[in-house]
């Protein structure tokens, strides 16, 4: 999932991440141990991959800051518990968490049953979507099929590409598929008018939308199959994940979970 992350940050990065790098910095608190699984005071490390925007990376300030971080923060405060934030490598997250290393990984984690076999999870916090993206005010395409005869644009190795790829009327119908090296470049060229639509990830673009409300619409309809993002526990960590899950249930029900989800994507995209 993460390789076409790792090309999207250095476009996020220099086009958005001015805008949204103060006020959400990383809490580095001193290490304290982990793994412990118990409900205690103990402090929570959490693990992520911090070159994934806008879920969990570094801003201007070098501080890590993110949808997933703010949501971390106030989990956290609330069990009254300090955190850590620490920078993994994505790839070998499953033996961080089993080591004891990091506590949880918490960075736009898709819940798979494969995965299940060897960790706890929350219960899902939102959706990881493909939808469609259009210039502000066009109505001319409001699902799938009305992509028919359209140009559009998308991210090279995204999983929208490999839907596309794998999928006939994208070969058939539409009139041409432009892969980009980035998604902003995709959306610049749909602002432009070089584009009718560009077809990516939901967290993605509505953080980039977020930043330029004026020059985009999304078309709320998911395009091929949706995953959804868990908070992962190591198994035998029963006790913190439960402790946890009653605040993220706190969170939702009070609407601070939603309130989080506007700042970064300006709607509430998490799960009800």
């Amino acid at each position: 999932m993460r390789n076409w992350q790792k090309m999207l940050a250095a476009g996020l990065a220099a086009v958005m991440m001015a805008a949204v790098a103060a006020g959400c910095g990383g809490e580095q608190a001193k290490s304290s141990g982990s793994g412990s699984g118990a409900a205690d005071n103990k402090k929570i490390v959490v693990g992520l991959d911090d070159n994934f925007p806008p879920m969990g990376f570094k801003g201007d300030d070098g501080q890590i800051t993110g949808f997933d971080i703010d949501l971390a923060k106030e989990a956290t405060k609330r069990l009254g518990r300090e955190v850590e934030f620490k920078a993994i490598d994505w790839s070998s997250k499953e033996a961080e968490l089993k080591s004891g290393r990091v506590d949880v990984l918490w960075n736009g984690l898709d819940i798979t049953e494969k995965r299940k076999e060897n960790m706890l999870f929350s219960d899902p916090y939102m959706d990881n979507r493909q939808i469609i993206f259009v210039k502000k005010g066009d109505t001319s395409i409001a699902d799938e099929k009305s992509l028919a005869g359209k140009t559009i644009g998308t991210q090279s190795a995204s999983t929208s590409e490999e839907y596309m790829d794998g999928n006939d009327f994208f070969k058939k119908e539409v009139k041409e598929v432009k892969k980009y090296s980035d998604f902003v470049s995709a959306f610049m060229d749909l602002e432009n008018g070089r584009l009718d639509a560009v077809v990516g990830d939901e967290i993605v673009g509505r953080y980039y939308m977020s930043k330029h409300a004026d020059k985009l619409d999304a078309v709320d309809v998911a395009v091929g199959p949706v995953s959804t993002f868990g908070i992962g526990f190591a198994k035998e960590n029963q006790a913190l994940r439960d402790e946890v899950q009653k605040v993220l249930d706190e969170m939702k029900a009070d609407g601070t979970m939603a309130k989080i989800s506007e700042k970064w994507f300006g709607k509430d995209i998490t799960k009800k």
